[in-house]
């Protein structure tokens, strides 16, 4: 295995518009900085590498390295649970479709699957050979997927924790993140080889490649309609893809370092993005720039509720959460 050359986790991770649709281009960036003071959760002791919202949008996971997974009210950040992980702490969160599990990446080279309302550990997940560093839970809640240093993806069973199936390009680059389609047909794999892969889930067969990126993809996200797929690089770029034909449709200048991690707001209008240059930004479906928002330090791990106002990020030891307005 070839190891990035980044191992700290906070780093690891002209719109055009015809009536055919949206085609390749740069985001024109019409919105100001903004300085919108947001509000910071502070109980963690150590960087916080992974945050999620519930489904319903009413609490945040967030993962650490102090070797806990906390459960916030996404209201008043009020801690309503902490769970020790164990295994040096979480690389990434994941929450089931029905917000009853949480699913960590584990830097002790498993996944484990902890109860959301009481934190009792369900299942452990262990195949991988190197640390866990990217999880994501199937549609349906039945099924997991992981990406590890140890260069491959895996398909898991959610309940049991058999493995199911492993997913390995043959190249020597970590998969850095993991994403489902809407259908669950499909996965999308980032990594340092500077590609996202979609495999074929029942097959273990690679389906297409999205070459374009010129650095490591830390991040990918598909659109609720399955129709696109975002990804963040190390290139400091956000590029959106037509995730069926395998075509770069936009991409997003604005960061000004190494982009860590990308989300989407539960109703496909808004995209987030956080990097190394310490802001997010937030676009809206055509590329357009809408809000920068300022983090102070580097953002390791964005999320965005259903309708994209609250944004919620992993920065430093904490996490932060802003309010946009409609």
């Amino acid at each position: 295995m070839r190891e990035l050359a980044v191992t700290n986790p906070i780093q690891r991770r002209n719109f055009i518009r015809s009536s055919l649709g949206l085609l390749s281009g740069a985001a024109l960036v019409r919105a100001a900085d903004s300085s919108t003071d947001p509000k910071a959760l502070t109980n963690h002791e150590a960087f916080v590498t992974a945050v999620a919202f519930t489904p319903d949008g009413k609490r945040i996971v967030s993962g650490s390295q102090d070797d806990t997974v906390k459960v916030w009210d996404a209201i008043t950040g009020k801690e309503r649970l902490s769970i020790v992980v164990g295994g040096k702490g979480a690389a990434a969160v994941a929450v089931s479709p029905d917000g009853k599990r949480i699913a960590t990446a584990c830097w002790d080279k498993t996944v484990k699957v902890f109860d959301a309302d009481t934190g009792k550990k369900l299942v452990t997940l262990a195949g991988h050979t190197e640390n866990v560093i990217a999880v994501a839970f199937s549609p349906d809640g039945k099924r997991l997927a992981s990406g590890s240093g140890d260069d491959t993806a895996k398909l898991w069973d959610a309940g049991t924790g058999k493995e199911l199936r492993t997913f390995d390009s043959g190249n020597e680059y970590d998969i850095t993140s993991v994403a489902f389609s809407p259908d669950g047909k499909r996965l999308a794999t980032g990594d340092g080889d500077k590609v996202v892969t979609l495999w074929d889930v029942e097959s273990g067969e690679s389906w297409r490649l999205l070459e374009g990126h010129a650095g490591i993809v830390s991040a990918v996200a598909f659109t609720p309609d399955g129709k696109r797929l975002v990804s963040g690089s190390r290139d400091t770029s956000v590029k959106v893809w037509d995730a069926k034909a395998g075509k770069e449709l936009l991409t997003l200048k604005g960061h000004t370092d190494d982009v860590t991690s990308v989300a989407i707001s539960g109703d496909g209008r808004r995209f987030v993005s956080g990097g190394d240059d310490a802001t997010l930004k937030v676009w809206d479906a055509n590329g357009e720039l809408l809000h920068t928002l300022k983090a102070g330090k580097a953002v390791a791990s964005v999320a965005v509720d259903q309708d994209g106002r609250r944004i919620a990020a992993g920065v430093g030891k904490t996490v932060r959460i802003w309010e946009l307005a409609k």
